[in-house]
């Protein structure tokens, strides 16, 4: 088995270690290779049953084992069902074979552990895992819109109980640290190196010779119960209503189908309760919606955050002192993430006291970290250390990189940009954390333009994942190469931009915002409005998110973009105007589409404002109606954004919409939803031109999506191509 993944090694005592250890991949993944090792070295296993004591299972990878073949996986189609389901059927029944082998098995996890690796370190009877606070476990699958196939939901509901399975672990795919996972009971043991770990796991195996799984030994009892429990049954009727809850309505099947295994697993036996999982796991990856979820949480984000917008020329880069201009609640984020991880932070502001009051911010944040046990005093105090606050421009000597976040006004971003350009390091890296005005205007105040670039956090800087990189006319590849490695530095993922007013997210998101106040002046209910943005997968309606930015804001933009030229105005814009004229400006002011104290409710006088048309009233706008036009707006708004070159890929398109504006991760993307609409392009076209002739122009597909739409093709391939 010179090519086998799983490496074979027997000591004096009897023990067999189990190395898995892919030569062809830096991970070990369930690919065809892992699936034929497996079943080589369960039938050796079975054929010397009878020398062996025991069974070890670590990995000679950085991680135990990282899971699934998702590059398969991504290509089940419902005609490949019956193919999906005997190759899970397969992996399963292997380890079933495992663990019912009449001889101890122990896993000794040296790394992280999720989906498929857990699952096969829960085919063992005893887990030892390295207490490293860098390793998680979990079982992540619904995040991609799938559930654990491999044993994974029918043996947690065993162990655990049914509650807490799905509450932390299965339901919302919580990553867990080892600490975590042993006071679960997802694992036994801790150990502080890696010799104590196989040391640990290989006395387990050689003190316990009758082990065998919970769930195989007599008289075993669920904890909690099973669903015939009375104590169970009682609860189980309020599972589906809260999930519907918590998920706001939106259509992912994957959570309904990890209660649903869950709970029918545990009134069969083990063996069909594995057949029940597999049903439900192969009816997941035949759909739709795990194919667009793992085309862009996994394919498109890897292909982002390995460096596929990066310029190819310019050594890998790495801050090493941060200037940051503007100590407000955006700027004290900035400074909070390059200080997490080591790099020197001098925070500047108009005065020193008010740069202060932006590193309490910080204070705030590490703060709750301490309070919450995820963070020792000592490294604390080490971490705001590291922030500078002043109000001296003389401060930012040394700085190797500046973020600007200052007020949106070109002219106060020219003064505090070459003010920083004549202190700090002269070959700094200089950006701009502008989300609206161009940065080819913005270079033009500083005497190195093709070291500026757009940095566009998002906020909170300290919970938001994504940072949109802005190329400007002059921002050179060597710019761009330093900022794209500035923002991996501090963990976050780049997508990378074209120059125009807005850019891709704001110019994007502020069609979906503005479409929720053009269908408020249509007579759609307030909350008619916001339950079709939640139902169809986004996170918050567009009128709440309207009062939490202000409702100035857009009016702002919308005046920017008058002066600059342009023609078309949204009809939302109509709406913002008429609440901001009645003094309710937002969420800030206590009051804008709702009042906000002392607690968020419809604004009582907005009907008279835009009064609620009867539903039954044909002019009325139907509720699907309502739904696609919020997606379809921002989609349209997206192909343009794609014609006119702002956009550079379909990856930076999908993971920008998902991680930056909030676009349904169900539909894989913005871009990733017109490829996968019914009919596909050519049915996207269609629909588009339905709802420009009943509600504008807006909605009229730009050419990009004519050319793709005869003969049948795809976006992706468009902008790939």
């Amino acid at each position: 088995m010179s090519d086998s993944t799983i490496r074979w090694e027997s000591d004096a005592d009897g023990v067999v270690t189990l190395t898995l250890d892919d030569p062809s991949s830096s991970a070990n993944t369930m690919n065809d290779a892992y699936v034929r090792s497996m079943a080589e070295t369960i039938d050796r296993l079975e054929r010397e049953r009878e020398t062996i004591r025991g069974v070890v299972v670590t990995s000679a990878k950085k991680t135990f084992f990282a899971g699934g073949n998702l590059g398969s996986l991504v290509q089940a189609t419902p005609d490949t069902k019956d193919a999906v389901l005997a190759q899970v059927t397969l992996v399963k029944g292997q380890l079933r074979r495992l663990e019912t082998l009449g001889v101890p098995v122990a896993a000794a996890i040296n790394g992280a552990a999720l989906g498929g690796g857990l699952e096969i370190a829960l085919a063992c009877h005893h887990r030892v895992v390295l207490d490293d606070t860098r390793i998680r476990l979990g079982l992540p699958e619904v995040t991609l819109g799938l559930l654990p196939g491999g044993g994974g939901v029918v043996r947690t509901v065993r162990l655990l109980g049914l509650t807490t399975a799905l509450l932390e672990l299965l339901l919302q795919g919580q990553q867990l640290r080892p600490s975590k996972a042993m006071e679960l009971g997802l694992v036994h043991e801790l150990a502080a190196d890696r010799d104590e770990l196989v040391a640990k796991a290989r006395a387990w195996v050689l003190a316990h010779p009758d082990a065998a799984q919970p769930w195989d030994t007599s008289g075993y009892k669920v904890p909690g119960g099973t669903p015939s429990s009375p104590s169970l049954a009682s609860t189980l009727p309020a599972f589906p209503a809260n999930l519907t809850k918590q998920l706001k309505g939106a259509p992912y099947p994957a959570p309904y189908a990890i209660l649903s295994a869950a709970v029918e697993s545990l009134q069969v036996d083990v063996d069909t309760a594995f057949t029940v999982e597999g049903r439900y796991f192969v009816d997941l990856v035949a759909g739709q919606i795990s194919t667009n979820m793992i085309q862009a949480l996994w394919f498109d984000l890897n292909a982002v955050n390995g460096g596929a917008s990066r310029p190819t020329g310019p050594e890998k880069y790495a801050a090493s002192k941060v200037g940051v201009l503007g100590a407000g609640m955006m700027g004290a984020g900035i400074a909070h993430a390059f200080a997490k991880v080591g790099v020197e932070v001098v925070l500047k502001d108009v005065s020193t006291e008010a740069a202060r009051k932006g590193k309490a911010h910080v204070e705030g944040l590490v703060g709750k970290q301490v309070s919450r046990g995820r963070m020792s005093q000592e490294t604390a105090d080490a971490f705001l250390a590291r922030i500078t606050p002043t109000g001296d421009a003389a401060d930012l000597a040394g700085c190797d990189v500046v973020v600007e976040a200052v007020f949106e006004d070109q002219a106060l971003k020219h003064r505090v940009l070459s003010e920083a350009e004549a202190n700090a390091a002269p070959d700094a890296l200089l950006a701009s954390n502008t989300s609206t005005l161009p940065i080819t205007g913005l270079a033009e105040g500083v005497q190195r333009p093709d070291d500026v670039v757009g940095m566009h956090f998002f906020s909170p800087v300290d919970k938001m994942p994504l940072v949109e990189l802005i190329v400007g006319e002059r921002s050179s590849d060597e710019a761009l190469a330093r900022a794209y490695d500035v923002v991996r530095q501090i963990g976050k993922t780049p997508i990378v931009v074209s120059d125009s007013r807005g850019f891709f997210t704001s110019r994007v998101f502020g069609t979906f915002v503005l479409e929720g106040a053009a269908l408020l002046a249509e007579g759609l209910a307030p909350m008619s409005i916001e339950r079709a943005a939640l139902q169809a997968g986004f996170p918050a309606g567009p009128l709440t998110l309207l009062d939490e930015v202000t409702l100035t804001l857009p009016l702002t933009i919308n005046e920017e973009a008058a002066k600059a030229g342009a023609t078309q105005e949204h009809p939302g814009i109509a709406v913002l105007r008429a609440l901001v004229d009645q003094g309710r400006t937002g969420k800030s002011a206590g009051q804008g589409f709702f009042d906000w104290q002392p607690e968020k409710r419809v604004w009582s006088g907005l009907p008279e404002v835009f009064p609620t048309r009867n539903p039954d009233d044909g002019a009325a706008v139907p509720f699907a109606d309502a739904q696609e036009r919020l997606l379809f707006v921002m989609a349209v708004e997206t192909a343009r954004s794609v014609e006119e070159q702002v956009l550079r890929s379909v990856e930076d398109a999908n993971i920008g919409s998902i991680m930056g504006i909030g676009f349904p991760p169900l539909y894989g993307g913005v871009l990733q939803y017109v490829d996968q609409y019914e009919g596909g392009v050519a049915g996207f076209v269609a629909r588009a031109d339905e709802l420009a002739d009943r509600y504008g122009e807006r909605f009229r597909p730009p050419a990009i999506l004519l050319e793709r739409a005869v003969p049948a093709g795809s976006l992706r391939a468009a902008v790939s191509g």
